[in-house]
């Protein structure tokens, strides 16, 4: 119950018109990042972070959110009308959205998208409801080697449970580390790795890494691809989309399998992109009839975009009330927080109630927001597209290297953000997952500082980090998940010689 008067009280923060139309012009925009190649969600929220430096948070943190969820519903849209993932968790809805959009289906595959979509969002927001309250005050009993512990379990989470080849996280969380750990030494003060560069006292910032890492990257890889926009018209009517709607409840399985996939996904360091892909591998493996998936089947859009959401809203949660991104966008938007002076995690709920209840109020308005005005708008945003990319890369340059600049107006910021687009394009290309590298430089220093506080209090013993129930059982499942690659490769060998033998 005080969970749910506190949420009505978010309301009355959220629901002024100032907010309402903050929810639009973050859907809209977010909607652009979503359709232009080359940018995506993380890379959009920090182009547009430090222009929210003059206003208030609550202010603040609804346009960058409703700026995320319009990022998603545009990567769906160019998905199914160009097949060309606007993001990386739209990849899936391309599979069954565009073969849909050619047959003459193309309304009614992006209604299932954007509602299905909307669906999946709302049940990783009622999830934050429900839970962060009780996740916050269980939070309240942490001290610097529980903190260490948490962070610990998220790294090694991100190599057991990430996706991507345990030992390139390793590598690419290195950097991150590496990254993190420029400038000055906030226990010490002594100077660390800045090699002579005045430019590098203050340390790097993570929003020229993201700009360069997920910006300028992508775009480099876009333009060697040699992309083309050759794609299916589409106008949105009312009676077409009210009709899809009714058909929508036929897929209910599908909705709360995909939903839950994508919540513990969002929890956990897997991400929308992961969880969109398993979402629609078990919508196709439960299937009556899988020979359909690939071809236009309505299940197949349904599953990757209600994961997709749900993963998105709910790695919300982790951040707001333990202070550990659940996703690369998610750990841009905690940055921001520490930027307005907010510390993320359990006492935000105590210390600015208004905040963290008008933000989780104004997803669920937010995402109506964003359903309504995406179904509006896909004629507008899809026409973009048709507009030759020779125009609309360089016009992407220009923009990361104008928040490169704005970011502490420094014209090094700007070789520092081509140089990580460099090293963007290198991950990509080498296949090296860029969320550990993005997560290791938010709250590697965190994570650092715990640790050494730890060590000062124990008098540099490591047994503090097991001098308690708490501790000891969230560095027990830190170590799982960081074993969790070695099982499985142990138990895939012992699964190949028991084969080899019984041949």
């Amino acid at each position: 119950m005080d969970n749910v008067a506190s949420l009505m009280h978010g309301f009355s923060v959220a629901l002024t018109t100032h907010h309402i139309l903050l929810m639009m012009a973050g859907v809209l925009l977010g909607i652009l990042v979503g359709v232009l190649p080359g940018l995506g969600a993380p890379n959009g929220v920090s182009l547009l972070l430090p222009l929210t430096f003059s206003m208030d948070p609550v202010s603040a943190i609804i346009l960058l959110t409703s700026l995320y969820w319009g990022a998603l519903f545009g990567g769906s849209t160019t998905s199914i009308l160009f097949n060309i993932p606007g993001e990386p968790s739209s990849v899936a809805t391309t599979f069954d959205g565009h073969p849909m959009a050619k047959q003459g289906r193309a309304t009614e595959a992006l209604s299932f998208a954007f509602l299905s979509a909307g669906f999946g969002a709302m049940a990783g927001v009622i999830l934050i409801t429900l839970l962060s309250g009780w996740v916050a005050k269980f939070a309240l009993k942490f001290s610097s080697p529980e903190y260490f512990a948490v962070y610990f379990m998220t790294f090694a989470s991100f190599i057991g449970l990430g996706g991507a080849s345990p030992l390139k996280a390793i590598v690419s969380m290195g950097v991150g580390f590496a990254l993190a750990s420029i400038g000055m030494d906030s226990v010490s003060g002594n100077v660390r790795l800045t090699f002579e560069f005045d430019a590098l006292l203050g340390g790097v910032s993570f929003l020229i890494a993201v700009i360069g890492l997920f910006g300028i990257g992508e775009l480099i890889i876009t333009m060697e691809e040699g992309l083309k926009f050759e794609g299916v018209q589409a106008k949105v009517r009312i009676s077409d989309v009210l009709r899809t709607a009714a058909k929508l409840p036929r897929y209910w399985v599908a909705l709360l399998r995909s939903s839950l996939i994508g919540i513990w996904m969002g929890i956990t360091p897997g991400g929308p992109t992961a969880a969109s892909f398993m979402s629609y591998a078990m919508a196709k493996r439960t299937s009556r009839n899988p020979a359909k998936f690939g071809k236009g089947e309505p299940e197949g859009v349904i599953a990757p975009e209600t994961a997709d959401h749900a993963a998105g809203s709910s790695a919300m949660l982790p951040m707001l009330a333990l202070g550990i991104p659940g996703s690369a966008t998610a750990a841009v938007m905690m940055g921001g927080l520490m930027i307005w002076g907010l510390n993320p995690g359990p006492t935000l709920f105590t210390d600015r109630p208004d905040f963290v209840w008008g933000l989780i109020a104004s997803m669920y308005l937010g995402n109506v927001v964003a359903v309504i005005v995406v179904l509006a708008t896909v004629p507008l945003f899809a026409s973009i597209l048709r507009i030759p990319f020779a125009i609309i890369g360089p016009i992407i340059v220009a923009i990361c290297f104008i928040g490169a600049f704005t970011v502490a107006s420094k014209s090094f910021d700007i070789w520092l953000a081509l140089a990580f687009g460099v090293v963007g394009y290198l991950f990509k290309k080498l296949d090296y997952p860029i969320a550990p590298l993005v997560l290791a430089m938010v709250i590697g220093d965190k994570a650092e500082d715990a640790f050494r506080q730890s060590m000062i209090f124990s008098q540099g013993s490591l047994s503090i980090f097991w001098s308690n129930a708490l501790v000891s059982t969230l560095m027990a499942i830190g170590v799982v998940l960081l074993l969790l690659p070695l099982v499985g490769m142990i138990a895939q060998r012992l699964r190949g010689r028991t084969a080899q033998s019984t041949v």
